[in-house]
């Protein structure tokens, strides 16, 4: 959910003000001393030139570069702990899939377990597509832990950012897009430090986005493979936004093929029947898969979900539901409040043009941040450049398909975000070549772009010492501090008493739904501690007492200030009356 634009998380000056004076002082310099430094960067320039040249090194250098930074910094930004609901719902497919196992069976005690987006029937599974509970679990069972997984994406995501610029731009700068990539994506957001992703999605609309102009020139094999694997990917992660990606990629092979196509069309559906293989297996896989875990082949992750809690729908032409029987006050004031709330708003004018402005706001600052705005304004020459054509048809399509969802974040335009990275490279382009009275301006802000941004690393690296602030909202790309850290230290807390434990989590009436505490493992029986919800009666209920009998029983009271834990008594009273709420 969207983070409230007032809540910072240190009291000294802002980042965002820091990125902003840093860009605006880059853009003075260019006016006042366009040829200032040269010398210095035409050197710069050479090496990295010599670098591009090699495009397969280059791809790989990107993504160690990305993997390397990461590690390093792990002294100040250390393996984050999960948050939002959708990391928990994520770290159970990872963890059912590091177990070898597609789903989980419903627990006798499901009623108790329950929380958002993990379905309790007729499987007990996370409710979202599978990919990227894939990688978690690649992360588990090669490296002991599911952020590695999301690590290994974050690098993979760069390296086929820089590929998809190879194919649409001059070598050089797609080694600066990549390495932008690496500064800007894979250090600090979310996309690499949680676990609701978007380095996944990212990858696959790369290889969709970046295989186009190759099959366009070849129609080699290999091109029809990465093609077939993008969109597999896409339909495993953010399907609805990947289909806006692929159906005009496909279209555009299409017109290619039929009206200027060089290779005959036997020979291009001979080269094409490999990716289309691999498309065959993968739509059988995921059907087995929905088989397994939802019951039916044809019941879509999301579906099962939505429809036993969810009131509004996720497009904004659809109606909104009947309210279904909540079990627990923190689920319906989720989705009766919280989501049908937004979801009510943005179907009015005023809530529509109020959010797509938001969403164009989230969007631009965490893709381009202040620094990479001022190539922008070179849009309207881009909108004459031959070469953009498809890019700027196909990010129109992508922007109108999802201003009609009621929320977006930015792991939603994931799927495009190697598009956009073709588009700033090349507004870059042009702004390069602007020379206003005759001065080398433009030359001078395109060089200082990745020296601001490389300064901003070592200022985001030293945040914390340095007190700076970091605001939640808009979404930036240097996140925020960590959170998730006070369930973590409960977890800790109960899980280092001998034997096995039971955490009853009873809420506040104010408690923020955004902050829920109630997850659990694949393995619930066999898991140290359960976490378990208390009735909205203010006790727990006999029988799952009685399930649990051979655990430690303990009240997990989130909204105490600090959490409090304390051994569990059937008589304890209700709901704390003088409580703080956390805040997200």
């Amino acid at each position: 959910m969207l983070i409230s634009a007032g809540h910072t998380e240190f009291a000294g000056p802002s980042l965002l003000v820091i990125e902003a004076a840093a860009t605006l002082l880059g853009i003075l310099v260019a006016f006042c001393w366009p040829r200032a430094g040269s010398v210095w960067f035409s050197k710069i320039e050479r090496v990295f030139g010599r670098l591009a040249k090699r495009r397969v090194m280059s791809v790989v250098t990107v993504g160690l570069a990305a993997l390397f930074v990461r590690l390093s910094i792990l002294p100040v930004t250390p393996i984050p702990q999960p948050f939002i609901h959708d990391e928990f719902s994520y770290l159970l497919a990872g963890d059912t899939f590091a177990s070898g196992r597609l789903t989980n069976p419903t627990h006798s005690m499901w009623k108790y377990f329950e929380t958002f987006h993990v379905n309790q029937q007729p499987t007990y599974m996370s409710m979202y597509f599978p990919a990227q509970g894939l990688v978690l679990a690649a992360g588990k069972v090669l490296m002991r832990h599911p952020w590695f997984g999301v690590w290994l994406s974050s690098g993979i995501m760069c390296s086929a950012i820089c590929w998809t610029l190879q194919g649409w731009l001059p070598p050089s700068w797609a080694l600066l897009g990549g390495m932008l990539a690496v500064m800007r994506l894979g250090l600090f957001t979310y996309w690499v430090n949680g676990y609701n992703g978007g380095a996944v999605a990212a990858i696959g609309g790369a290889f969709v986005l970046g295989v186009l102009p190759r099959l366009k020139r070849t129609g080699q094999v290999r091109d029809f493979l990465l093609l077939a694997l993008g969109i597999a990917i896409l339909a495993n992660s953010r399907p609805v936004e990947g289909l806006l990606v692929c159906v005009p990629a496909l279209l555009a092979v299409f017109w290619w093929v039929a009206t200027k196509g060089r290779t005959a069309a036997p020979t291009l559906i001979r080269r094409s029947l490999p990716g289309v293989a691999l498309l065959v297996v993968v739509a059988a896989s995921m059907a087995y898969y929905n088989h397994r875990v939802f019951g039916n082949s044809f019941t879509l992750p999301y579906q099962t979900n939505r429809a036993m809690y969810a009131t509004a729908p996720v497009f904004l032409w659809l109606s909104p539901r009947a309210e279904p029987a909540y079990r627990y006050k923190v689920m319906r004031d989720f989705y009766t409040q919280a989501e049908l709330g937004d979801f009510q708003y943005a179907r009015t004018l005023r809530g529509f043009f109020s959010r797509t402005g938001q969403k164009i706001g989230v969007v631009t600052f965490f893709i381009f941040g202040v620094a990479l705005m001022p190539p922008l304004l070179m849009l309207p020459w881009l909108l004459r450049d031959r070469r953009m054509t498809f890019l700027i048809a196909a990010g129109t399509v992508f922007g109108l398909g999802v201003s009609v969802n009621a929320w977006l974040f930015p792991h939603y335009v994931a799927p495009f975000a190697a598009g956009l990275y073709v588009i700033l490279l090349q507004t870059m382009r042009h702004l390069r070549a602007w020379r206003p009275g005759g001065h080398p301006s433009g030359l001078f802000v395109v060089r200082t772009i990745p020296v601001i941004c490389l300064m901003l690393v070592a200022v985001r690296v030293c945040a914390e010492p340095l007190n700076l602030t970091m605001n939640r909202w808009p979404a930036m790309w240097y996140g925020t501090k960590p959170l998730g850290l006070a369930r973590a230290r409960v977890l800790a807390q109960i899980e280092n008493y001998p034997g096995r434990q039971l955490a009853i989590v009873r809420y506040a009436p104010e408690h923020q739904p955004f902050d829920d505490w109630v997850y659990n493992a694949a393995d619930i029986d066999n898991s140290r501690a359960v976490w378990a919800r208390e009735m909205d009666t203010g006790s727990a209920a006999p029988e799952l007492l009685q399930y649990f009998r051979n655990r430690r029983v303990w009240l997990v009271q989130p909204d105490a200030n600090p959490p409090m834990v304390s051994p569990y008594r059937m008589q304890d009273p209700g709901p704390m009356p003088h409580t703080t709420s956390s805040t997200r």
